[in-house]
């Protein structure tokens, strides 16, 4: 198939980003990251959509990509698959994660590109982590429990979807709606409001908002039972 698909967002960065990485030289650093590890995916994706392994098709944002990682095969997608790996599960990852990503860029710009592949090679695993953005642009966040609702509807019975950690009551009402329609359509829920998770100590980028690969590996702890949990079921 002709797979154009870039990890890019497309927008330029920030300015708050900019501003910010004047006074933390680790903010720079980290999202030096970002190209890179895009260009990077694609030619994983590229591969993976050439050979013949089942595929996991990754949705999401930075997180899925693995920024702040060393590099961009040490976030918490490359970790998993590592694990599912040794347990027997053998998938190449289509990351389809792009740095910045919210709900709407799920819904835009990646399930259209899940929808659209081809039977060969066959789609083992969805999962979806996304939402840190959106709770940070006051112009994103109070669309996110209804964007994401849309996005849960349109996932594949059997997809893996976190929650959010975050306790503010946008993120709250986003996870019960996430709980309510997983049990609705058969999804499975890759708890993040987990200890492992809920302590950073130790586990953050240079940016101090990325996790590093420790926190990327406490990551793959967390959802390592139900992604082995969902790849068998398919």
């Amino acid at each position: 198939m002709a797979f154009d698909y870039s990890n890019l967002s497309g927008r330029p960065r920030g300015a708050f980003i900019s501003l910010a990485g004047r006074v933390l030289p680790g903010i720079t650093r980290v999202q030096d990251d970002v190209v890179p590890f895009a260009e990077a995916w694609r030619r994983d994706n590229l591969a993976a959509l050439a050979g013949e392994r089942p595929l996991w098709v990754a949705l999401g944002d930075s997180l899925t990509q693995g920024i702040g990682a060393p590099s961009h095969d040490r976030g918490w997608v490359g970790l998993a698959r590592d694990r599912l790996s040794g347990d027997g599960f053998d998938l190449a990852v289509l990351n389809l994660g792009i740095s910045g990503a919210t709900t709407a860029d799920v819904l835009e710009r990646q399930l259209p590109v899940l929808a659209e592949l081809p039977a060969e090679p066959p789609v083992a695993l969805v999962t979806l982590m996304v939402g840190s953005n959106d709770l940070m642009r006051p112009n994103q966040r109070k669309l996110l429990p209804t964007r994401y609702a849309e996005i849960l509807q349109a996932l594949p019975r059997g997809s893996v979807v976190t929650t959010m950690p975050n306790p503010s009551a946008v993120a709250r009402r986003a996870n019960d709606t996430l709980l309510e329609v997983a049990r609705q359509r058969g999804l499975v829920v890759g708890e993040l409001r987990d200890p492992r998770t809920s302590s950073w100590r130790g586990k953050l980028a240079a940016d101090h908002f990325h996790p590093n690969e420790a926190g990327y590996a406490a990551i793959a702890d967390v959802l390592a039972g139900v992604l082995r949990a969902a790849a068998r079921e398919v």
